[in-house]
């Protein structure tokens, strides 16, 4: 048992990274005993941190079992249409309030992620940690704490939209006007290409699962 990572972070927190990180993928039944022996803790902490993740609709019921929930259609569009907003604001904030430290580590990161346009994967997480960064440059913690809620939700999506043939690039070079904009201290510049961004993201998105229901 992994006790270390145990100490380092709390059982909500552990199981949350995984479904984050696609080890528990939309649909996979999540089993206390299993969890506790994968982490290294007791099934108290383990049990807490499933009904937490159940409230917060990241888990569902499946009769007795706990699954790692899915997002229908609905469902989908109206986290889009949050996130199109909070998104858009952060980056307005960014615009306004971010330092010339953070907006050199948001261009350096765009350049950077250019390595990673032959591992969707790893893009994805560079993507996410960039919008992160993007959240963190606006200086408004409230704003912080309800994207980071939006983003835990993005998890219950089974692929991501840069998987799409040639997003990976198209989605850097919007990375790039956001940051420009942000340099700039364009406020509505910058707003306005983290929206046209999420919602090409949207867009990308539908189209994939439209062809994944068509196999």
């Amino acid at each position: 048992m992994n006790t270390g990572r145990a100490g380092q972070k709390d059982a909500y927190t552990l199981i949350l990274d995984a479904i984050d990180t696609g080890t528990y993928r939309p649909g996979d039944r999540l089993v206390e005993s299993d969890l506790a022996e994968r982490f290294g803790v007791s099934r108290t902490p383990i049990r807490e941190a499933l009904q937490r993740l159940e409230t917060q609709s990241l888990l569902t019921r499946d009769g007795r079992s706990l699954i790692v929930a899915s997002l229908d259609h609905n469902q989908l569009a109206e986290l889009y249409a949050v996130r199109t907003e909070l998104e858009g604001l952060a980056a307005r904030l960014a615009a306004r309030h971010a330092t010339a430290e953070e907006i050199l580590v948001l261009a350096e990161m765009v350049q950077t992620d250019r390595g990673l346009l032959h591992d969707p994967k790893a893009l994805a997480r560079a993507n996410r940690r960039f919008h992160q960064q993007i959240h963190l440059a606006s200086h408004n913690r409230f704003l912080v704490q309800q994207l980071d809620l939006v983003h835990r939700s993005m998890a219950l999506m089974a692929t991501t939209s840069l998987a799409a043939e040639g997003r990976g690039a198209v989605a850097l070079q919007e990375h790039d006007r956001i940051v420009d904009a942000i340099r700039k201290r364009d406020e509505d510049g910058a707003s306005r290409a983290l929206r046209d961004h999420i919602s090409v993201a949207f867009v990308t998105r539908l189209k994939l699962d439209s062809q994944a229901r068509d196999v």
